[in-house]
């Protein structure tokens, strides 16, 4: 049977403070478990041993945050403990606190992640590996760069990050997109038995608000394209690689600019979509041959004129233009007095919608613009016209007899 007790070493310099430990006996033999909280003897309380929180001390919710911690630390040793003795005759104090010490490591939540991460990439999921990414260090962020054990994720602490989103004008949707991927984390963690499920997202907003429309109808498209941007060389091609995205049936710029030659093969263009790994087909046509054919062909194995620096990274590449590129494209809405912000997103909104608009099928525009469920493409679709919906309620009316 192993003894696990907290202790208190008080500092040997007058009003310095002391630190806690962990004292674990297996067998007789005692063994320590340093910890990096530290407190002062007036805010450690030798009967219970533990820490003695006091709201009117200033220092009130680091101690408490000590308190909570010692609690998640116990338990943690404790479950070791409990793993030990179902499944080992004879273990002593040093394997106890190794096996700790190992769980606390896997358990570590930014570490958890970005093991996550490296398993994506690996497998080709380079986008959604970023997704990941992103909401890690937004959540890093709310820390101040402070990891937390996965067993320390719980209601409080998750609603007080929704609530420090908030506060910083981070939209809903957004808030949601950082929950949801925490959440994705945590089940898994949870699946892999790493910690016991506190149900931390409960009163976390996870859904999906309606988003301001982002597609455009397709008279304005026209007008997009017959620009006369020759003496802007910059927003021309801007322009062109927005209506490139549409013609490639509202291909994302990023598997646009990571097209290779080899790519295209007896007028098709088969590629793996980055955020999904799905393989798409496109037929490659006369008309995106003269977009593209404007400029100069790659001496690099990338098929489309992008990604043309060899000295840099093509990730970073990729990214510089695509800033560029979407900060013309918002010069050219305002040049035509477009209601939303144009950027290459509403190229493949605006496909999704041009081809509800002919009729087509919501289940042929989901496989052409490879989502995994129709469900997805209705995000991307344009709101019916309030038009519409005004002409269908004259006709209520009329029928009422108003």
């Amino acid at each position: 049977m192993a003894t696990i007790k907290v202790k208190f070493r008080a500092s040997e310099t007058p009003d310095y403070e002391g630190s806690i430990f962990y004292q674990v006996t297996v067998a007789r033999t005692t063994r320590i478990i340093a910890t990096e909280y530290k407190v002062y003897k007036n805010e450690w309380n030798e009967h219970r041993a533990m820490v003695r929180c006091s709201k009117e001390s200033p220092r009130f919710q680091y101690v408490l945050s000590v308190q909570v911690n010692i609690r998640f630390d116990l338990e943690r040793l404790a479950r070791v403990t409990r793993i030990l003795n179902r499944n080992s005759l004879d273990y002593t104090a040093d394997d106890l606190i190794s096996e700790y010490q190992c769980m606390t490591e896997k358990n570590s939540l930014f570490r958890y992640i970005d093991n996550i991460i490296a398993k994506l990439k690996s497998n080709g999921k380079v986008r959604t590996s970023e997704t990941y990414k992103t909401a890690l260090n937004s959540f890093s962020k709310y820390r101040g760069g402070k990891d937390i054990m996965l067993d320390c994720v719980n209601n409080e602490i998750m609603e007080s990050y929704e609530a420090w989103l908030r506060e910083r004008g981070t939209s809903p949707n957004t808030v949601s997109f950082y929950a949801r991927i925490l959440r994705a984390v945590y089940n898994r963690a949870v699946e892999e038995d790493l910690t016991e499920d506190r149900s931390p997202f409960k009163k976390v907003y996870t859904g999906i608000e309606k988003t301001v429309k982002r597609a455009l109808p397709m008279r304005t498209i026209k007008k997009i394209k017959g620009l006369d941007l020759a003496d802007d060389p910059k927003m021309d091609y801007a322009r062109d690689m927005f209506i490139l995205s549409f013609m490639l049936r509202g291909m994302s710029f990023i598997d646009m600019a990571f097209l290779k030659k080899e790519n295209l093969r007896n007028g098709y263009i088969t590629y793996r979509r980055r955020k999904t790994g799905q393989i798409l087909t496109v037929q490659w046509t006369p008309e995106m041959q003269e977009l593209v054919g404007k400029y100069p062909a790659n001496d690099n194995a990338y098929l489309l004129p992008i990604i043309r620096n060899q000295q840099a990274l093509p990730i970073y590449c990729y990214r510089n233009i695509c800033y560029n590129v979407n900060k013309h494209l918002k010069m050219i809405g305002r040049m035509l007095c477009i209601p939303i912000t144009l950027t290459m997103y509403v190229a493949r909104h605006s496909w999704a919608s041009a081809a509800k608009a002919k009729g087509i099928p919501i289940s042929v525009i989901s496989e052409g613009m490879g989502h995994n469920s129709e469900s997805t493409t209705q995000i991307y679709l344009a709101s019916l016209d309030t038009s519409v919906v005004d002409k269908a309620n004259l006709l209520l009316m009329k029928d009422l007899g108003a």
